[in-house]
């Protein structure tokens, strides 16, 4: 497929990834019908720098929930390998996912090959995992990385905000934050915790005859919103990600502050799963001092790229959450 056979305005045959009401994570939706194989192009392995402890916003991001101990990390990234591969194929036979040679993959890869080295003293697993970054077509302002990497943007997200790179890095590093903080292995944690007897739950944890509950809970997986907690660590964790990539941090403000723009009328943060984008500006603006030096002293991306074609607005859906 060329550039120019793309279709950037497809609405793909997969579930709708609307569930949240912020304007970024309704994709939480993945479900049991993104399926199995892929067309997706795996990224290299790259060295991973060590971060150092005093740096940053480690400090402020507390220990792995015992949740995850519930769910096997190798069968949860099975499983998003196999549906993330699903959504990919499902998407090349619609002619909407974004071939090599296309600008926008060509830019989503380039930022991830500056973030990802950065992942693995965050989480020891991303040393193996099988990082994939692909562009989906249609208008939705949608982003997500499934658990193991696997990374996909919609166009109409850089295309709609007119994202820089910068903005494009924070998104990014927020949903790579989510990934290497196993919130979701996390969430399923939670629900087999709350959701299975205390006779069933000991099998679980020693699988045998309970690996069916797993399979079943693949799919509820796949589809537990992140809490507010969840949210606010991803967004300190991806700015330092984005900072120590050479991106500046200080794009998370202007990127929600364009969230604001195209999400009015979403819910006070009380009624809400997620932080408001007014709440996550001052968060990330408190957070600020502690990863700006670690931009200043980053080396910086030796190229830069510009979005695409602005959608226009009469026809872009209303953003649907995060």
């Amino acid at each position: 497929m060329s550039a120019s056979d793309f279709r950037i305005d497809a609405v793909l045959a997969v579930p709708h990834l609307a569930a949240c009401s912020c304007a970024l994570h309704s994709r939480r939706r993945f479900g049991a019908a993104l399926l199995a194989g892929g067309a997706a192009a795996a990224l290299p392995a790259l060295a991973q720098p060590a971060l150092p402890a005093d740096s940053g916003v480690r400090g402020d991001v507390g220990k792995s929930s015992g949740f995850t101990k519930l769910v096997p990390a190798d069968q949860v990234e099975r499983a998003a390998a196999q549906q993330y591969a699903q959504m990919m194929r499902s998407a090349a036979d619609q002619r909407a996912l974004g071939p090599d040679n296309h600008p926008q993959v060509q830019r989503l890869r380039a930022i991830a090959q500056r973030i990802i080295p950065y992942a693995e003293p965050w989480n020891a697993r991303a040393r193996q995992w099988r990082w994939e970054v692909n562009l989906l077509g249609g208008k939705a302002l949608n982003a997500f990385c499934m658990p193991g990497g696997k990374i996909a943007f919609f166009h109409g997200l850089l295309a709609q905000l007119q994202l820089d790179d910068d903005e494009v890095a924070a998104i990014m590093g927020h949903e790579v934050a989510h990934a290497l903080r196993e919130h979701a292995r996390e969430r399923m944690g939670k629900t087999a915790a709350t959701r299975i007897g205390a006779s069933v739950l000991s099998a679980f944890l020693g699988l045998g005859g309970a690996g069916d509950a797993l399979l079943n809970m693949g799919g509820q997986l796949l589809t537990l919103k992140f809490s507010r907690e969840d949210e606010s660590e991803a967004d300190i964790v991806g700015m330092e990600l984005a900072a120590r990539a050479g991106y500046d941090p200080q794009a998370g403000v202007t990127l929600w502050q364009k969230m604001l723009a195209v999400n009015k009328g979403a819910p006070p943060p009380f009624l809400s799963t997620h932080p408001s984008g007014a709440t996550r500006i001052q968060d990330i603006e408190a957070k600020l001092p502690k990863v700006a030096p670690i931009y200043g002293a980053a080396d910086k991306p030796p190229r830069r790229f510009g979005p695409p074609p602005k959608v226009a607005a009469a026809s872009a859906p209303a953003p649907s959450g995060g």
